[in-house]
């Protein structure tokens, strides 16, 4: 065994490993970053309008971000099978998974689309109380939800050719969508080249235009390119309730890893927006900067769940268990430099924001909290979505997440703002404890090996 152990070792390949991470990480470093970038400045341009206008935007996006967290668990759960299928060239199977994807996209969202258009002002005041808020954010809402149908679409293909290590496609793809729905915002809102100045109105249709154009061109060039994704319906549709079960004993539990950090994260959202709108608006501003940074991340926590997936399907866990040793040190390393540029920058990208000196105070003691915190963030983020779901261990990624953000997080956050009554940054900075937990249990499961799961061993149909 010691033998065996000592050649498995020396068959690692360095160069190899970091040019298949490289391919997989950069286009989603990339399009994650176009993404944030345009997202920074299409809240800079709404910042334009006013701080209610801001506070509306986003917390009416909070809406799309809880369904967003559906989205990423949902796909993230199907890629942990099209990695491991990938890994064993099984193109039958992986597409069947796509369906799986399709299927479940289709009913979630026109359920979240429906309730929405039912109750916008609803939806709006379980997060604030401000009625001059909620009415220009359920008017944004009614628009943008016609896009959530689209945009789960656009979801399930980029993990999935993510999956087969296809990363540059979406990104393309991405960038084009990205930068219309700047224009657009451009000439929506303000009103340039002749357009009606339609606020923020106009930023929900330049978000809709976008992202239906981009699930469009995506879809397209999968079928024109004749690819591994390039399903018939019946290919798609070529399921049993038997592979169906089986498939989301592994999918649910990423779907309820990330539904439950994207609750807890409106509960966040929905005490800082009682705390009042100038609080809002420095949350709203310190997490689109957070979110600039956060893409290297995405980027390598993506190639890690990949590359181990694929490794793991090849009957190599051996590899996957370098590859989990690799990205974690490469993440602590990332999470460092990233902290301290944020710490740097962040004077710089705050005097771009139309707002008040009470806002850009508690933004800035954010951001240097963010800044300090940062390689604890990233570690976390790479050991629950490329390590642990990356090797098939979805339910324990799960069980860390939900004990440390509902057990240590949100108590702590909501002692902090209605108990003690203390800032928006020191209740900011309680909230952010729950990393450390996180981290913690997620280096323990790492070291137990028990995280190492081939979930496509027993899947049939």
């Amino acid at each position: 065994m010691a033998g065996l152990a000592q050649l498995n070792e020396e068959s690692f390949n360095k160069k190899e490993f970091y040019k298949t991470m490289v391919a997989i990480a950069l286009p989603v470093m990339v399009q994650n970053f176009i993404s944030s970038f345009l997202n920074l400045i299409d809240t800079v341009m709404v910042g334009r309008l006013g701080e209610v206008e801001i506070a509306a935007v986003g917390i009416a996006n909070q809406y799309f971000f809880f369904f967003n967290m559906f989205l990423i668990g949902l796909c993230a759960g199907c890629s942990v099978f099209i990695a491991q299928f990938w890994g064993k060239r099984d193109i039958v199977n992986i597409k069947r998974i796509l369906g799986i994807g399709l299927l479940s996209v289709i009913l979630v969202s026109s359920v979240f689309m429906i309730f929405g258009f039912l109750n916008p002002t609803g939806v709006m005041s379980l997060f604030n109380n401000d009625k001059p808020v909620i009415e220009l954010g359920a008017n944004y809402l009614q628009i943008v939800l016609i896009s959530y149908l689209f945009t789960g679409i656009t979801f399930v293909y980029s993990f999935a050719l993510r999956s087969i290590g296809n990363a540059v496609q979406p990104m393309l793809i991405s960038f084009i969508a990205l930068i219309v729905n700047t224009l657009l915002n451009y000439i929506l809102i303000f009103g340039n080249w002749g357009a009606p100045a339609l606020g923020v109105e106009g930023a929900a249709i330049a978000t809709l235009i976008a992202r239906v154009m981009e699930s469009t061109i995506l879809v397209a060039s999968v079928y024109i390119g004749k690819g591994v994704l390039a399903a018939s319906i019946r290919e798609l549709l070529d399921l049993s309730f038997g592979f169906i079960r089986k498939a989301y004993r592994t999918i649910f539990p990423v779907i309820l890893n990330d539904m439950c950090w994207g609750l807890a994260s409106l509960v966040y959202v929905a005490v800082y927006g009682r705390m009042g709108t100038q609080e809002v608006a420095a949350i709203q501003i310190c997490n689109t900067i957070n979110n600039l940074f956060m893409v290297v991340i995405f980027g390598l926590s993506g190639a890690a769940a990949v590359m181990i997936g694929n490794s793991i399907g090849a009957e190599k866990e051996w590899l996957g268990k370098q590859y989990a040793k690799r990205f974690s040190f490469l993440s602590v390393g990332v999470g460092i430099v990233l902290g301290l540029l944020i710490a740097v920058t962040s004077p710089a990208m705050l005097s771009f924001y139309n707002v008040s000196e009470t806002v850009k105070y508690s933004s800035q003691i954010i951001l240097f909290i963010i800044s300090i915190v940062f390689f604890i963030r990233v570690l976390g983020i790479m050991l629950i979505v490329g390590v642990l779901r990356g090797g098939g261990d979805a339910a324990h990624a799960f069980l860390i997440e939900g004990f440390t953000m509902w057990f240590i997080g949100v108590p702590l956050t909501i002692l902090g703002a209605f108990v003690f009554q203390f800032p928006v940054y020191i209740v900011y900075g309680l909230a952010v404890i729950e990393e450390l937990a996180k981290c913690t249990l997620g280096l323990l499961r790492l070291k137990s090996g028990r995280w190492l799961k081939n979930v496509t061993r027993n899947l049939t149909l």
